[in-house]
């Protein structure tokens, strides 16, 4: 067939929908005024939240409530009396695939799509701030809460939260990307200290950020718990105002994550913004009196309540299109079926025909696990499972057996029953993958392991019937020494509520799988890089490995992999040829030369062959996913963009391209060179690889010594805490196992026993979790004002040993939050009276 123009997905221009600005908002010079302007209390206490879910009302300045609502793949806005954690009720909404699912379809414009539809049905519900999309890197494979993050690469996952963050907007909701920055595990994910090199942030742990803030102008930004060498995220100016606002030009507000506020003045100063939940009216007392003193000024109060203002308003002039359930729910099947990755196919077991004896194996088949837990659980509106797919499809069933328990332990007669099922069909369906209890927010991950009855199940069908089709659900990666025992594996990830249909028309064809992985599979845990440190159990959590995260450690070290990042199979074939390579990208031929239609994601990798900075061997810089008949041939250009060669220069605090030899590798995944092409650079002059750096300078970061990570950081590495120093503010309750107080270690036992038995039962409790890991600070932000910040300080007294001088402080501090909060509420009743008297 000649040269035909290929239905190409690619990275594109964005088009920012924006709401027009009132023109009764903003004077001559661009300045926000209104006819009613607020105090300075009133500037302070709208830095706050009212409730769980709601920033404060100013009616009289023309300012309303917004509602937030947490949304990575389905709006989640709670009834009645509510929780940040997804214990209480929510509303029904669309449950989509998560964010590690859809980041397989290497599909911007299916995830903007994805991103309407979460705004509109947000608006639907009355929601104007959705609560995602989740972007943080994948650091390791054992994060707790990567089923709800895109990539171990900053490049696709800023491409794909962009287009999310484009929908949603499109609808008049705001987006609220989250966590910035550099949250990476869920242990002590509120008290724990991220150490990272400068260049490493930048180049890895914020470009993400950086493409979303220039590409889709999110309204939002959603600061994350932890601290960033030193400093809190919500406190921190070096990137909240330094980068994010200065460098990228962000204006819009920025948002805590609900309890991650720590001191409210220093937030303002950073250029921190509202604090959620509510915590009564201490923070905004803390912040009146700053001004008072003259600790904080005027212009930055000022600015963080303008930024609030112009938000409100900007919501308020938005428009949704509407949200039709039925039309989201096919939506969420095709996100599905563009997501499922094929990773093994021997024989071409599948796709199966009509009318093939099946036996279908596995608890996940009927109940299945199409979405994680936590902030993210979504009430969905309907639920297909796989025995409900496949009875509709013209497979013939011929049994079907749970196999397994999901949440492990041996049952041979579930196995007995499931080996019958096997020895009597054709081919077997086996539904495997990670309960409930195995990943989960607030919790990482212990290993990389299916329960063991699990793959115990596995080899004895295999010694029955040697057509064995793994189905997986997980929401990361898993270890798959037990794959030689199946002919197939076709991994799902969360497939969202129309998963399991979704999963049935690839299996048999309806459907071409072209899911591509975002992540690398690993052999086993030991290969990663963060093995040994990851999860960090102290106050730090040292960034050792630098730049080698994922693939980059992978292809640099040379360590062999599972399955590569970027890899996935198809049902027909593309060749590759006749790459050339100009100043403004590569363009090469692909040809579907295969029997049927399919879609293939090319992906573009640099490699710089001069000397310079230290570099991982390829770098993704270009991606295209294009659909084909068979056939087909296309000519294809991925283009060449600001963030292709630049590398940051720490000395120089600035992004530079380096001078020199480039090689532009394009292929279908990271370790398929399929076309190579030279490319040389005139630009900045090479930098000079620091000296006393050599794990760096090869990849080999396992095991890097503490003096030349020092040298990386530029400074001194933290030291660590005295092994009996008392808990302060920032400590996670967890620590009162090792508290002075006897009390205090009590507390600790029966929570952590707590959480044991909800894990046991296979229902993981969010709110035990997050009480684990929540600093004493954050009783002071998560109960609405009932507890102060010298409260809070007051039980830390207690829980060091001192129980009748922590006593005493509780009981004044107690009865002195009643009397600030009544004068505060008080003083701001009359100021709202006053300016309605005006």
């Amino acid at each position: 067939m000649p040269d035909g123009t290929p239905r190409l997905v690619r990275h594109r221009t964005p088009r920012i929908v924006a709401a027009p600005d009132p023109p009764h908002l903003f004077d001559q010079s661009g300045a926000l005024t209104m006819a009613h302007p607020l105090t300075v209390l009133e500037k302070a206490a709208l830095l706050s939240g009212e409730n769980i879910w709601q920033s404060r009302a100013f009616p009289h300045a023309d300012i309303r409530s917004l509602f937030f609502a947490d949304g990575p793949h389905g709006v989640r806005k709670q009834t009645g009396s509510g929780d940040h954690l997804g214990i209480a009720a929510s509303q029904p909404a669309t449950c989509f695939p998560t964010a590690a699912t859809v980041a397989n379809s290497w599909d911007p414009a299916l995830a903007e799509e994805v991103g309407r539809a979460l705004g509109a049905e947000a608006a639907e519900q009355g929601v104007d701030v959705l609560l995602g999309p989740g972007l943080n890197i994948k650091r390791s494979p054992l994060c707790g809460r990567n089923f709800e993050y895109f990539s171990e690469d900053p490049y696709l996952a800023g491409t794909l939260a962009a287009g999310y963050v484009r929908g949603i907007q499109s609808q008049g909701v705001a987006a609220s990307p989250k966590h910035f920055a550099a949250n990476s595990q869920e242990l002590r994910r509120m008290a724990s200290d991220s150490v990272v090199d400068e260049r490493t942030l930048r180049e890895i742990y914020l470009t993400a950020f950086e493409i979303v803030v220039r590409e889709s102008s999110p309204r939002v930004i959603m600061s994350s718990y932890n601290r960033i060498n030193g400093e809190y995220a919500h406190e921190n100016a070096h990137l909240l105002t330094g980068i994010l606002r200065d460098e990228w030009g962000f204006d819009g507000a920025i948002i805590t994550d609900w309890g991650g506020g720590n001191d409210p003045v220093a937030a303002v100063r950073a250029g921190g913004g509202l604090e959620m939940p509510s915590p009564g009216l201490d923070s905004a007392r803390r912040i009146v009196a700053a001004i008072e003193s003259g600790e904080l000024d005027m212009a930055s109060l000022d600015a963080r309540a303008d930024e609030l203002q112009a938000l409100a308003h900007w919501v308020e002039g938005g428009e949704s299109g509407g949200a039709e359930a039925s039309d989201h729910h096919e939506l969420a099947r095709r996100a599905a079926q563009q997501s499922i990755v094929l990773l093994k196919n021997d024989g071409a077991v599948l796709p199966l025909r009509a009318g093939e004896r099946i036996a279908v194996v596995g608890d996940f088949a009927a109940k299945p696990r199409y979405q994680g837990a936590g902030s993210s659980l979504v009430n969905a509106t309907r639920r297909t499972t796989a025995l409900e797919a496949i009875g509709a499809s013209e497979l013939d069933v011929v049994a079907y057996a749970p196999g397994f328990v999901r949440t492990g332990g041996e049952d041979e007669a579930l196995a007995e029953e499931a080996v019958a099922a096997a020895s009597a069909a054709d081919t077997v369906l086996l539904y495997l993958g990670l309960d409930e209890v195995s990943e989960s927010e607030g919790k990482d991950r212990d290993h990389l392991s299916l329960n063991d009855n699990q793959v115990a199940l596995l080899a004895r069908l295999h010694e029955v019937n040697e057509r064995i089709v793994v189905v997986l659900s997980a929401g990361a990666v898993v270890e798959m020494p037990w794959i030689d025992e199946c002919a197939a594996l076709v991994h799902g990830y969360l497939g969202g509520q129309a998963g399991a249909a979704a999963m049935v028309d690839v299996l048999t064809g309806t459907v071409n799988p072209s899911g591509r992985l975002a992540e690398t599979y690993p052999l086993r845990l030991e290969d990663t890089p963060t093995h040994g440190t990851y999860p960090a159990t102290g106050d730090a959590a040292q960034y050792r490995e630098g730049l080698f995260v994922g693939y980059r450690y992978y292809s640099t070290a040379d360590v062999p992999v599972r399955f590569p990042f970027g890899f996935g199979l198809s049902y027909t074939r593309f060749d590759y040829s006749d790459l050339t390579v100009s100043d403004a990208g590569a363009t090469f031929s692909l040809e579907n030369t295969g029997t049927g239609a399919g879609a293939e994601v090319a992906q573009m990798y640099v490699r710089r062959l001069s000397d310079g900075a230290i570099r991982p061997v390829i770098e993704l810089k270009g991606f295209c996913k294009v659909y084909l008949e068979p056939g087909e041939r296309a000519r294809v250009t991925i283009p060449f963009d600001r963030h292709t060669f630049r590398t940051f220069d720490v000395a120089g605090d600035r992004w530079v391209n380096e001078t020199g030899e480039y090689e532009i590798v394009v292929g279908s995944h990271a370790d398929d060179a399929r076309l190579t092409a030279a490319h040389s650079l005139t630009g900045d002059a090479p930098q000079q690889v620091p000296a006393g750096l050599p794990h760096y300078a090869t990849g080999d970061i396992a095991s890097v010594p503490d003096e030349e990570f020092a040298r990386l950081l530029g400074r001194a590495l933290p030291e660590p805490r005295p092994e009996r120093s008392d808990l302060g503010m920032n400590d996670p309750l967890r620590a009162m196992h090792g508290a002075r107080s006897p009390l205090a270690r009590l507390a600790a036992r029966v929570l952590r026993s707590l959480i044991d038995r909800s894990e046991r039962k296979g229902a993981p409790d969010l709110n035990l979790y997050f009480l684990y890991n929540m600093p004493f600070r954050a009783t002071a932000k998560m109960t609405g004002g009932a507890v102060s910040a010298p409260m809070a300080e007051a039980i830390t007294v207690i829980v060091n040993g001192h129980l009748f001088r922590g006593l005493g402080r509780l009981v004044r501090t107690f009865f002195r939050n009643l009397s600030d909060a009544k004068r505060l509420r008080s003083a701001l009743a009359a100021d709202a009276e006053r300016a309605l008297n005006h």
